[in-house]
């Protein structure tokens, strides 16, 4: 089980809220000590968990080190579902924080991860080589050769890992490109100006995470600013078309360099 809170409501905006980190040389930076508060990190609608600052900071270390025990090292590839849960984003800032390039897919075909973290009710469409290993969460696996996400995060000590990451180094892998993590937290620091994002907003998703616009605008840009990152509750609020996300319920156009979405 993991450290989130059932919530009905809307993230508080008279939280306790980190100050904006725009001059992160890394996405490891955004998830510093310093900047564990009470204000919520992460929100799924769908499920009413919500993950304060501290909590947010505290299991991305974990997943982190989840992931590292699993063999995966600076450079190394894995593989995350594109799904609007709270377990895809943490997974996200514990690889970043390793020096790990994250895909976001939904498909098993290709070069093997890794790492690949999937749900439960996916476990069986892995067939990893050795060497490879699978995570799933949601439920417990039914071969105990696959790590439970929640009962291994969990019991996981929130160590700083020991690697030392630049910002030159990749950071995520999408459309056929791979971004480095100078060029998500510069790209996401500008979607903080241009869309108004202050700390306590609430950021909702409006697409899937197998958009590079949407991991920059959506998970980023929120968590650099000290704002809360809102995963949607199921299709209902995800737009097939227009604005990547709504911050404080208006929809925003992001530049993402020499791309405009939409």
């Amino acid at each position: 089980m993991s450290p989130a809170h059932d919530a009905d409501s809307e993230p508080d905006p008279d939280g306790d809220y980190p100050l904006p980190c725009l001059d992160a040389d890394t996405l490891g930076d955004a998830a510093a000590r310093e900047r564990r508060t009470s204000g919520t990190a992460l929100r799924a609608r769908g499920s009413g968990r919500t993950y304060s600052y501290r909590d947010f900071v505290t299991t991305s270390y974990k997943a982190g080190n989840v992931l590292r025990h699993l063999g995966v090292r600076p450079g190394d590839e894995i593989q995350v579902a594109s799904e609007h849960v709270p377990e895809p984003v943490l997974t996200f800032y514990g690889a970043a924080q390793l020096g790990a390039v994250t895909r976001f897919d939904t498909g098993v075909e290709g070069t093997p991860p890794r790492v690949a973290v999937a749900p439960a009710t996916r476990e069986s469409a892995f067939d990893l080589p050795p060497g490879h290993h699978l995570a799933v969460y949601g439920d417990p696996p039914t071969d105990p050769s696959v790590t439970h996400w929640e009962a291994e995060v969990w019991s996981e000590n929130p160590a700083v890992h020991p690697v030392a990451v630049e910002g030159s180094d990749p950071l995520f892998a999408a459309e056929g490109r791979t971004y480095t993590h100078d060029e998500v937290v510069t790209a996401a620091a500008d979607v903080v100006a241009d869309a108004g994002i202050d700390p306590g907003s609430a950021v909702v998703l409006r697409g899937p995470l197998t958009d590079p616009a949407v991991v920059i605008a959506g998970v980023v840009a929120p968590i650099l600013a000290g704002a809360t990152v809102v995963l949607p509750d199921g299709r209902a609020e995800i737009a097939a078309e227009g604005a990547p996300i709504a911050v404080d319920g208006e929809p925003r156009r992001v530049s993402l360099g020499d791309r405009d979405v939409p």
